[in-house]
């Protein structure tokens, strides 16, 4: 056996239709496409969620809620966070380029300070927000919350 002498399994491979050319073909006229309608104009392309004509699922179903445009997404950032960057790299103040520099935040997200965890040390914390409770705790020890 060569490769000259190598040839396809018997019905494994089929001649390609010739749509559309003339009548003798057996496939010219409608060129397969069938009578009108969408799908036999060229430069068909079927609409997302298109059904037929018929009202579509995302307009049957009822509309609910709300997405206000004025959200701001905030990167969280614990009260124990703040003091494990404190204890291990020994900071007396704690900001964005501090968070950036443990690798928490890329520096273009807001940060919000949240009172999870606990404070033991006095820090001085910036960032973009403060829940109240987070900003009690930081003061209550003479650190301060500063809002950028």
């Amino acid at each position: 056996m060569k490769l000259n002498n190598l040839k396809p399994a018997e019905g494994s491979t089929h001649s390609r239709r010739r749509i559309g050319r003339g009548p003798g073909s057996g496939l010219g006229g409608t060129s397969t496409r069938g009578h009108k309608g969408a799908k036999a104009r060229s430069g068909y392309k079927r609409k997302v969620g298109f059904e037929g004509g018929q009202m579509p699922l995302q307009r049957r179903l009822p509309k609910s809620g709300f997405k206000n445009i004025n959200h701001k997404e905030y990167f969280a950032v614990n009260l124990s966070t703040v003091q494990r960057l404190a204890e291990e790299k020994g900071y007396a103040k704690v900001g964005i380029a501090e968070l950036v520099a443990a690798g928490l935040t890329n520096g273009k997200e807001l940060v919000k300070v949240l009172a999870n965890g606990e404070l033991k040390t006095k820090v001085d914390v910036e960032a973009n927000a403060f829940s109240k409770k987070a900003e009690e705790a930081i003061k209550a020890l003479g650190g301060n919350a500063t809002i950028i």
